[in-house]
């Protein structure tokens, strides 16, 4: 599988909201460098897995509209818009954030992430 359909493949599973998905994408050294409206946090294995059961329990579904996506050897860089159905109103889906991420893959995984985000 190539470095782009790994990402590709990371952003349609349900891994932003389930942790024992996200599991199967991470390398055991990841490291997520990431510049939010909040400002900069930094991630890893751990703390990526226990961001997606946070948001487990927030959002009975999460789906990702990738508007451009570019590959370049084990460099990916996507920018795409996340979506999210919470549980108070399931029927109704809303514009979480955008983004704009480039991953190294590294063991068919993602390794390293730069990440920019900007609330809806």
């Amino acid at each position: 599988m190539s470095a782009k359909e790994i990402v590709q493949k990371f952003y349609k599973s349900d891994a932003l909201i389930d942790s024992e998905v996200m599991r199967d994408f991470l390398h055991p050294e990841i490291v997520v460098e990431w510049n939010s409206s909040k400002g900069f946090i930094q991630h890893n294995y751990d703390s990526l897995l226990s961001l997606a059961n946070d948001l487990s329990k927030a959002y009975v579904r999460s789906k990702v509209r990738i508007s451009h996506i570019i590959a370049e050897n084990d460099l990916i860089s996507v920018r795409y818009s996340h979506f999210v159905k919470t549980i108070e109103n399931p029927r109704e889906e809303m514009l979480l954030a955008h983004f704009i991420t480039i991953w190294q893959i590294k063991d068919n995984k993602l390794f390293r992430g730069y990440q920019m985000s900007q609330l809806y």
